[in-house]
Formats: C-alpha cells, sequence, structure tokens
C-alpha cells in the first residue's frame, strides 16, 4: 500500500545507468547533460573532438606532432615510447574545457594521454590552439614525464574521477588492465551510488517517504531543510542547523582531493579516508600558510577555510548538476554576507566595478595548473601580505599587483582598515618554522596540534613534522592526538609513534589497530609490524595479522606503480623477512628499471644483510638504467666509504653534492668524507656555503665547529659554536659546544 514502509530485497545494489534516473528525475537530469561531469570523458568523434585534426602540426623541440583523419577516426603522429614517429589513433575525448586532453590506446589496455592538448577557450582568450602541458621543459621518450610513461597513464592517474563505477582490473602477473565502467563519464550514479535498490523502490511505491533512504546507498542531504539566516545585527548568515555536513563534502573530497587510493571497494556515504588518503599540507603541494602551490583539487583547501567549519558545502555554492555556480559572480557570495557591507568600497578599496571588487579575486586568487586551467584557490582566506613578507608566501594584493612587493600591499591594508586590522598569529609561521629547521619548532607545532582553531589538516600537518621533533612536550600531546576526533590527526600522529621504542608504540598505538577507519588501522598496522614479537596480547597480534594484511591490500590497490612494492619491501624489511623484501624491491625494478626508490632501498636491504657486492653491482645497474642521479651516486658514495674505496668514495659524494646542491645532507657527508681525506679546508668550505642556505641544519653547525677547531681557526669555531647555542640552547653555552665538539 502506498505510505506504507516495506523491506528492499538485501541483494548488492547494482549500478542502472543515468537513463534510469532520467525517467523521474528530467529537470536534474536536462541540468547534467551537456556539464563537465557529463562531458569527462568521451568516445573521440564529430561531436566530442574539440581540436584541430585537420592536418595541424605542433613542435615541441625536436619533435613535430601532426593531428590528423583517417578512415573516419582521430589520429596523432607522434614519438612513440622509443622515440620513433609514429601514427596513433584517438580512442577517447577527456575533458572538455578550458582543455581537451586525447588518450591512446597502448598495448597492455593501458590508455596514454598525450602531452600535447587542445585550449578550448575561445580564440579572444587565447585559446583555439593546440600546446604542451609541459612547455619549460624538454620531456623526451626517455623522460618520466613522457606521455607514455606510467605518470600520463589514464588506468592509474585519471580514470577512477572520469567515469562512473570504475574498476581499474590490473593484474601483476600479466602486467596488464582490463577495466571496465559502467558509464564512461561521471553520471548520477557517481555520486548518489548504485541506483538499482532505488529504482526497484520508486517502481513499487510511488511518493513513498517512509523507506529508510529511499533505496539509496547515501542521502546527499545536507541541503534540506536548512537555511542560512541573518541575525538583525551580523553582517554574515548562519546556518540554521549545526550539524556537520561532512557527508556531502566527503563524497565530492572523494575526486576533488589530492589523494591516493586505499581499495577500489568505495562504499557511498563512509568517511572519506576508509578508501583514500588525503594529502596534508606537504612542502611543494601547498606553502606554509597552506595556499595551493601544486594543484590539490580542492578539498584540502576548503577544509581549511572559516566557511568550511561554519557549515558551507559544496553544493552551497555550486549546483551539483551543472556544476556552475548558483548565482553569477559575487551574487553568490552575497547569499549569505550582507551586500551593504561587503559589496562596499569601504570594504575592498576598489573601484565597484573593478577587479579588485569582485570577491573571489581577493578571497579566492587563481593559480594556472596544466598551463591554461586557472583554478581558485577554495582555502577562501582573508589576503596577509604580512606572512608574504615573513614566510614567502603569495598573496592576493600583489598578483594583481604585480609590480609590486609584499610590504607595499601589507603597508597599504595596515593604511585602509588602522587598528582594526589585527590578524594575528597563523598556524603557517609553525609549519614553516619546521619545515626550515628551527629548534623552537618543537613545542609550537605541539600547540598547534592541540588548538581547535586551526583546521584539522593543519593539525594533522603538525602533528606530521613533529615527528622530527621528540620534545619532552611530545610525551603528554601523543595520547591526545592518538585519540583526536579527526582521522587526519590520529594518522599523522602515528608518525610520531613510528620513533619511539616498540614497547611505547604497543602501549600508544595498539588500539587503533582496530580504528573505525581503514587509513588509520593499516597505518597503525605499518608502524606496529616492526614491533611485530612485542604484541601485549592474543587480540592484539591478530589485529595487528589484520592491519597488515589491510594494508598490503591498500598497497597492491596501485600494484602498477613500483612504489607500493617499494613500500611493501620496507614493510617486510620491518618484519624481518628479508626474503620477501628483496622480492618486492626486485618486483618494482622490473615495473620499471629506472625507479630509483627501488634501487637505493635493495641496496640498502643488502647493506643489512653485510652482502655490500650485491650492493655495490645493484647501484652501479642503477647508475646505467638511471643515469646520473644524486640518491643513487650518495649511496654508491656511502658504500665505497665502508668498502674503504676512498677514490670512488669521493668522487660519488661530489656528484651527489653537486648535482643536489640544496640537499644539505648530501653536502654534509661529503664534507666529511673530505675532511676524513684530509681536505679540511675543501670541507669547511663546502660546509659554510650550505650553513647559508640551510642556518639550522645542527649537523652541519657541529661540523663547521669541529672542523675549525682542529684547524686551529678557534675565531671561526667560536663564531658557529654561537650560532648552534643561539638556535638550540639544549647543547649549551658557545663554550661547552667548543670543549666537547665531538668530529662527525
Amino acid at each position: 500500500m502506498p505510505g506504507r514502509k516495506q523491506e528492499i530485497p538485501a541483494t548488492p545494489p547494482a549500478y542502472v545507468g543515468a537513463q534510469s534516473c532520467a525517467h523521474c528525475h528530467q529537470e536534474q537530469h536536462r541540468a547534467w547533460k551537456g556539464s563537465h561531469h557529463d562531458l569527462a570523458m568521451q568516445h573521440a568523434g564529430g561531436m566530442s573532438v574539440l581540436g584541430d585534426f585537420n592536418s595541424a602540426r605542433y613542435r615541441y623541440h625536436d619533435v613535430t606532432t601532426t593531428f590528423f583523419q583517417r578512415d573516419g577516426g582521430y589520429y596523432v603522429n607522434s614519438d612513440g615510447p622509443d622515440g620513433r614517429m609514429q601514427d596513433f589513433e584517438i580512442k577517447f575525448t577527456f575533458g572538455v574545457y578550458p582543455m581537451q586532453q586525447y588518450l591512446v590506446e597502448m598495448p597492455g589496455g593501458r590508455m596514454q594521454a598525450l602531452g600535447v592538448a587542445w585550449d578550448s577557450r575561445p580564440r579572444a582568450e587565447g585559446g583555439q590552439k593546440w600546446f604542451h602541458l609541459y612547455p619549460k621543459e624538454k620531456v623526451d621518450h626517455n623522460d618520466e614525464l613522457h606521455w607514455t610513461k606510467l605518470s600520463q597513464n589514464w588506468n592509474y592517474m585519471c580514470a577512477e574521477c572520469h567515469s562512473t563505477n570504475l574498476k581499474k582490473n590490473y593484474d601483476l602477473a600479466s602486467n596488464r588492465f582490463s577495466t571496465t565502467w559502467s558509464e564512461i563519464n561521471v553520471s548520477c550514479e557517481a555520486c548518489h551510488g548504485p541506483a538499482s535498490r532505488h529504482v526497484e523502490w520508486a517502481n513499487r511505491i510511488p511518493g513513498a517517504e517512509s523507506i529508510a533512504q529511499k533505496g539509496l546507498a547515501v542521502l546527499l542531504d545536507a541541503r534540506k531543510s536548512v537555511t542560512w539566516n541573518f541575525s538583525p545585527a551580523a553582517n554574515t548568515a548562519t546556518r540554521s542547523e549545526t550539524s556537520p555536513p561532512g557527508k556531502e563534502i566527503e563524497m565530492c573530497a572523494r575526486c576533488h582531493s589530492r589523494r591516493s587510493t586505499l581499495t577500489e571497494d568505495y562504499r557511498h556515504g563512509r568517511p572519506l579516508m576508509d578508501t583514500h588518503l588525503p594529502a596534508l599540507l606537504t612542502e611543494y603541494l601547498y606553502y606554509p600558510d597552506g595556499q595551493v602551490n601544486e594543484e590539490d583539487y580542492e578539498y584540502g583547501s576548503f577544509i581549511q577555510s572559516k566557511m568550511f567549519h561554519k557549515g558551507v558545502t559544496c553544493s552551497d555554492c555550486h549546483d551539483p548538476h551543472t556544476q556552475k555556480l548558483r548565482a553569477p559572480g559575487n551574487e553568490t557570495c552575497l547569499q549569505c554576507h550582507r551586500a551593504e557591507t561587503f559589496a562596499s568600497a569601504e570594504h575592498h578599496h576598489h573601484p565597484m566595478e573593478s577587479k579588485g571588487a569582485v570577491c573571489a579575486g581577493c578571497h579566492m586568487p587563481t593559480t594556472n595548473f596544466m598551463v591554461i586551467h586557472a583554478r581558485h584557490d577554495h582555502s577562501i582566506r582573508i589576503p596577509r601580505p604580512d606572512l608574504s613578507v615573513r614566510l614567502g608566501t603569495p598573496n592576493a594584493c600583489t598578483q594583481c599587483h604585480a609590480d609590486k612587493e609584499a610590504a607595499w600591499a601589507d603597508a597599504q591594508i595596515k593604511d585602509w582598515y588602522g587598528p582594526a586590522w589585527a590578524p594575528g598569529w597563523h598556524f603557517g609561521e609553525t609549519l614553516h618554522e619546521a619545515i626550515q629547521g628551527m629548534p623552537q619548532a618543537g613545542p609550537d607545532l605541539a600547540a598547534v596540534t592541540l588548538s581547535p582553531q586551526v583546521p584539522d589538516i593543519a593539525r594533522a600537518t603538525a602533528a606530521s613534522l613533529l615527528a622530527n621533533y621528540l620534545e619532552p612536550t611530545t610525551g603528554v600531546v601523543l595520547p591526545k592526538l592518538l585519540a583526536n576526533p579527526s582521522p587526519m590527526v590520529r594518522h599523522s600522529a602515528l608518525a610520531i609513534v613510528e620513533q619511539l621504542p616498540a614497547e611505547r608504540r604497543w602501549v600508544l598505538a595498539g588500539t587503533l589497530l582496530s580504528d573505525s577507519v581503514r587509513a588509520v588501522r593499516i597505518e597503525a598496522g605499518r608502524v606496529l609490524a616492526a614491533a611485530q614479537q612485542g604484541a601485549p596480547t592474543p587480540a592484539l597480534e591478530f589485529a595487528l595479522e589484520s592491519a597488515v594484511g589491510d594494508y598490503v591490500s591498500a598497497q597492491l590497490e596501485s600494484a602498477e606503480h613500483p612504489q607500493s612494492h617499494v613500500n611493501l619491501g620496507l614493510l617486510y624489511q620491518d618484519m624481518g623477512n628479508p626474503d620477501k623484501a628483496e622480492r618486492a624491491y626486485l618486483q618494482a625494478i622490473a615495473l620499471d628499471p629506472a625507479y630509483v626508490a627501488a634501487h637505493v632501498n635493495l641496496a640498502d636491504l643488502y647493506r643489512v644483510l653485510n652482502k655490500d657486492a650485491k650492493a655495490e653491482e645493484t647501484l652501479v645497474k642503477a647508475r646505467t638504467a638511471i643515469g646520473e642521479n644524486a640518491a643513487v651516486e650518495h649511496a654508491l658514495g656511502l658504500l665505497y666509504v665502508r668498502t674503504r674505496q676512498m677514490p670512488n668514495a669521493l668522487a660519488s659524494l661530489a656528484l651527489a653534492a653537486r648535482l643536489l646542491p640544496d640537499n644539505a645532507r648530501y653536502v654534509y657527508v661529503y664534507a666529511v668524507a673530505l675532511n676524513s681525506n684530509g681536505d679540511a679546508s675543501r670541507a669547511i668550505e663546502i660546509l659554510e656555503a650550505v650553513n647559508v642556505t640551510h642556518p639550522y641544519d645542527r649537523d652541519v653547525l657541529i661540523a663547521l665547529v669541529s672542523f675549525h677547531k682542529s684547524a686551529g681557526n678557534m675565531q671561526a669555531a667560536m663564531e658557529f659554536a654561537g650560532k648552534l647555542a643561539n638556535i638550540d640552547p639544549r647543547y649549551g653555552s658557545e663554550d661547552q659546544i667548543l670543549q666537547q665538539s665531538p668530529l662527525p
């Protein structure tokens, strides 16, 4: 009977396709048609291909790529995996605006994205032309960025987020993909989940609201019955419901985040970290203050924002079906921010019709990725040129006023807002300290990890950096971090646990083997694997076995990538299984003979096993396969030191330091070798140079004190002892350091 609750059969839900949804949801289906999700991936044809395939040519260094049509198909003539020019058929288009890429089918079920893409913007905006994704580099067929390499492989890098119900289906034994999808594009069920039960519900009892979830895997109802209301005295609206709207945001984050995949078994409605591991605010991906540096796909930025913490969801600003803003320009922001206060020259101090009056221009500045794709920073922040002055971070003011310095912008803002401008401390200041290796960063990081005013992603980043600072405060902070409600924080806190003795690891982290979130469980398993013999109870021993098994499965989820096998090799070494570790490293090398980490870790395994001859053989082979590489030469240099081949050691260590002069460790080790070989003056010279760029590196300072003292340069030794005392009082006074000054 209508309105009566009935049971839905317990069979697993299946994907039924967008057309099934369109029968009832015509308005939503019409809105979705033609959207970026709808056009995310298409079969190459006259209606989908936007690029010029009329014998168009594009020259990139020594390679001229030609785009043409033949027998009704679309083709490209370009350099293949061996560098020879070949014809390749275009099978699929990828994306639509502001650029379109093209996929070529290669042996082993691989789809590869060409390095030359089509700029689909209007000609007036600089578009309607071919361009290369790496214009400032010379990428040839030997380069890891070449279009035929794993870094440009659709199956591994892109597929999950451009199609619905994507199954990668990689087989390690045959090194082949058999990738499948339910629908080629990002369709209804990519977000709402498999809908067969929902269709059964709709057909069985039309309009009934009493059946739980309406047969859907997840109800994306964060906006239902929610309003944003202005109180009379407020300039910003508040959400009528305070419950966190994480369900929708974590669903979007599956694709709109910089993350790795833990399992292909995605379950709609489950926490993101059950299936994916989001990146932290790590150096190179983000600036210290959390502004995006490399592409982060929005999530890592947005969860830093004040808007996120006040309950704003993606669909508050974006229509989920068209993906367009809910209102044009500033009108989207003015849904919640009073126009008379914020859309005024008194607020933004720019002419009303200028770019400076656009909310997003100041609060969501853009960065171009993939050359032409301008993406807004979704941390939605107040510009902080004062941080730019101190930390070297970007700010919206000087991104627009490119001829001005950050200090000018800082002074301008202070002049505009006067005493009311008091931005205060920012977590980026502490992350910057830690990245620079400043000794005071330890206690400051500990404070950041516990601050409820700091976003979880920044607290998690601080926890991961705190692993380098085992301060006395860590013992107080660590239990709180491991019990934090945020799985991101709990996961990162395990990096600190990893630095502790085995028995302490079990006391602190044993319970996380049964954490409700997969990413935390498997990281606990990895960290405790080295302490497996010390499991205090059979129950914890069983939990460890299960978590380690899940960690292995997570690595094999990306079995096509050599790093997964390097990770397994490290795990097996920790577990005292050198044979399995060796096989894992060799598997990584088989997948990519030029993969540096596999060679270096295999050689280090042989070192541990007292097999220096095999270690040398491994590194010499790596040199042949890879060419000049700093990590390989550094490892070879250390091996030659151990085997007392000092001329070879000095040559390799010198090359490593020359190839990566900004790596203080490589320079330091080379200097120690020089000093041991009787060339103290050269050792001092290169250490003083690296001290300029790495003033907080303790090993460098200790070596400078020792080498100068041994050479009789007491004034210089005292100078560097003073620097060490200033940055880290734990070493004592200048005189104490000078008296101790052990040789490195």
